[in-house]
Parts: structure tokens; sequence; C-alpha cells
């Protein structure tokens, strides 16, 4: 017997082309929206928390606090170290993984986009999708509204000015604002 293809999933979180209608990815987003309903309807002591963010992460260390709401597709692909914060209104669409590491603060409303499409309209028309892995360091503080891109890495100890549109990776220890956003000067 031939080897089979990958599954949808195994594709998508590959990177590859993958076709979203699956119905384990269907099937999987359902179980993460339903996890979000949970968690979004929880306040700051409520002990159902941390066992709604066990549930629906791939990983997360000691500390980190999640602001309700936030939001993901799959919850899966995230990993947060120790002492992650994120305020109000996280979007973190995990079609690929996303790296976060210790103590990275995150700005209210800030998205992750992992999920990206196609450029060529025929590929986009037989509604296939793909993505592209974010990672950010240690010590990173984003700024509120900010937009990270897909596949984009920030380096550690970098600050990301709020409402910035990261398009390109960010060294360590950068500063950058804008849109697109830039280096600024120290």
């Amino acid at each position: 017997m031939a080897p089979t293809a990958s599954s949808e999933k195994d594709k998508m979180i590959a990177g590859d082309l993958y076709d979203p209608g699956d119905s384990e990815l269907c099937k999987a987003r359902r179980k993460a929206q339903a996890l979000m309903r949970q968690y979004n309807a929880t306040i700051v002591g409520d002990e159902a928390r941390a066992g709604l963010l066990d549930d629906l992460l791939g990983s997360r260390g000691n500390g980190c606090a999640l602001r309700s709401p936030f939001y993901v597709d799959y919850g899966f692909n995230i990993h947060l170290g120790s002492n992650v914060f994120c305020n109000y209104g996280v979007v973190m669409l995990d079609v690929c993984p996303i790296h976060i590491g210790d103590k990275t603060q995150i700005g209210p409303y800030t998205q992750l986009l992992t999920a990206d499409h196609p450029r060529d309209a025929e590929t986009r028309d037989a509604e296939l999708e793909f993505g592209r892995p974010i990672t950010i360091g240690r010590n990173v503080w984003i700024g509120g509204a900010a937009l990270i891109l897909p596949g984009v890495t920030i380096g550690d100890d970098a600050i990301i000015g709020a409402g910035s549109v990261v398009t390109k990776n960010v060294a360590a220890g950068a500063t950058v604002a804008g849109n697109p956003a830039r280096p600024l000067a120290r």
C-alpha cells in the first residue's frame, strides 16, 4: 500500500497549501471556539481559567496572564513562555506555530497573524490557504493594536510601537514603529 498523503492539519502546520474546510480542521476550530467562549466568560481570579488555557493552548509557562477576550483559530499552535502578558482583545491566528518568549508583554487589540493567502487568483479560487510561523523573543514589548504579519521573527528585548504593522523581522533590542514598521533611532 502506498503511503498516505499528509493530513490537511499536517500541511497547515508545515506552512503548505491546505484546505481550511477539512473536517478535522473544522472540528478543531469548533473546539477552540468553545474553549474561547468559556475562557472569555471568566474574570481574573476564576479557578477555571488555568484549566481552560491548558486545554486551549499548545503550551504555556508559569505566570501567564491573558486578559479576556482572547481569540485564536486553533490554540494548539500557540506556545507561551513564562510570565507572558496579553492585554484585552489579543488575536492569534495560529494556523502555524506562534512561539512567544518569557516576559513578553502584548498590548490590547494586537494581532499575530500566521494565516496567509495565495497571491495568484487561481489558487485562491481553489479555496486553499497557507501560513508562516511567528516567533517572538524574550522580554519583548508590543504596543497596543500592533499587527504582526506571517513569518515574522522578533528578537529578544525588542519594542514594537503601538499601531505598527510588522512586515519584516525585527532585530534583538531594536525599536520599530509605523506602517510598515521601521527602526527608530535611539
